[in-house]
């Protein structure tokens, strides 16, 4: 425990110095193993991690997903999605906010990025919202709260990178995602619904919408429909890996994105660009993880924390909730990646300990960290929108998610007492 709590102080102090996360634990996890066993083993430790992190196949699935969600925005997927949403709801008060929140929906089942998503929606949402009278409060939470759904809804990086640590499937992280997303997205409206009860000039209904709008808006979103059947579809059905679907899913979003003229030569170069430099990021973000991973295995924290919960014997219920507020506290703090990447090596032993379902708690992650990107003072879209829209006041967007925020706890406690939401359908289509 005490080599533990000392590598947790001396990677606190290299990030208060402003050592990049991935560093920070890297050379932790590095000199900690040195000291505690050899330096010896400690290199051969970091080589192998490093071979085997950039020549796995499984994990070639991280760079398709984000290649397939860079795509599907130039394709300008999201425009369609957010007309479709609007054209049903938006003659309703508060229609457009809930619009955009069924449009993230849509656009995070092709995406998987949260921090995308709310980027996207704040070009294509924010200004509908503004000319409709929205208040910006209303408008800039709506999209912060529902850019999170771009990491519940498969396919998610998230997930991705939690079952690569854990070794938990991919897929039944994809199919336990789909029940809590949907749930996420109804509560998501109710948070509309209350804000413009209770303040009925914040969203002003919208334009009524004819029968043959609707029809023409549902036709347009073919693309997104056929693309996320296909990837998520043929994964569930097993047809082919999560990583065989990601390769389809970022082909797929390419000839799209080509077939609709979004696509020349410089645009190109744009996208596999930028998704080589995300790609790099995450895997040396992932590296560092899986270096402190190892030398939190060779010190007795793990062990440590069994026998604590052991000793006073606490409910494993009573020692999840903890694990919840601990880390929606973090998420307060710390963005989110970085969170999951630091934590689950700690806490997945205990929790597999107690019993819990590997599935389960993977979502529960998820979860929590869609509190923590819209929970001051580091909430991550919140800042997103802060650059893109810098007209509106950081205030007023954190005064705006705050209703969404306390629908993302009721999620929270829901899914922590009925697990069985999040594992009906792992256990229906996965078997």
């Amino acid at each position: 425990m005490q080599a533990f709590l000392l590598g947790m102080f001396a990677m606190l102090v290299l990030m208060f110095l402003r050592v990049p996360i991935a560093w920070a634990m890297g050379i932790v996890g590095f000199a900690g193993l040195g000291l505690l066993r050899s330096w010896d083993m400690s290199a051969a430790s970091l080589a192998t991690v490093v071979y085997e992190t950039g020549f796995s196949y499984q994990f070639s699935v991280l760079p398709l997903f984000i290649l397939m969600g860079n795509f599907v925005t130039r394709a300008g997927m999201s425009e369609e999605l957010f007309r479709a949403a609007h054209a049903f709801i938006g003659r309703f008060r508060g229609g457009l906010a809930m619009s955009t929140i069924v449009g993230c929906a849509g656009f995070g089942a092709i995406c998987g990025s949260s921090i995308a998503t709310a980027a996207t929606f704040a070009r294509v949402a924010f200004p509908s919202m503004r000319q409709y009278g929205y208040s910006p409060a209303l408008a800039t939470g709506a999209i912060a709260a529902g850019g999170t759904l771009g990491i519940l809804i498969p396919p998610s990086t998230i997930m991705v990178i939690y079952g690569l640590m854990t070794g938990t499937s991919i897929g039944k992280l994809f199919a336990a995602g789909i029940i809590p997303g949907a749930l996420a997205t109804l509560l998501l409206c109710a948070a509309v619904k209350y804000t413009v009860w209770r303040d009925p000039s914040a969203g002003p209904p919208g334009a009524r919408a004819s029968w043959r709008e609707k029809f023409k808006a549902l036709r347009d979103i073919w693309a997104v429909a056929l693309l996320f059947v296909i990837v998520m579809g043929g994964i569930y059905g097993g047809v082919f890996t999560a990583t065989e679907g990601a390769s389809i899913g970022a082909f797929g979003g390419f000839v799209i994105a080509l077939a609709r003229g979004r696509l020349n030569r410089k645009v190109l170069v744009e996208v596999l660009s930028e998704s080589a430099t995300t790609t790099a990021m995450l895997f040396t973000i992932i590296v560092g993880a899986l270096v402190f991973a190892n030398f939190v295995n060779y010190t007795s924290m793990p062990n440590d924390l069994k026998g604590f919960v052991e000793r006073f014997n606490l409910h494993p219920m009573m020692v999840m909730a903890a694990i919840c507020v601990i880390y929606v506290i973090l998420g307060t703090a710390m963005e989110e990646l970085s969170m999951i990447l630091l934590t689950v090596p700690v806490f997945f032993p205990l929790v597999v300990h107690l019993g819990f379902d590997p599935v389960w708690f993977g979502i529960i992650i998820v979860v929590v960290v869609e509190i923590g990107l819209i929970s001051p003072p580091v909430g991550m879209n919140i800042f997103v929108l802060k650059t893109l829209l810098p007209e509106v006041p950081t205030g007023t967007v954190f005064k705006g998610v705050m209703p969404f925020l306390w629908a993302d706890v009721i999620r929270l406690a829901v899914l922590v007492i009925f697990p069985s939401i999040s594992l009906y359908l792992p256990n229906l289509l996965m078997k």
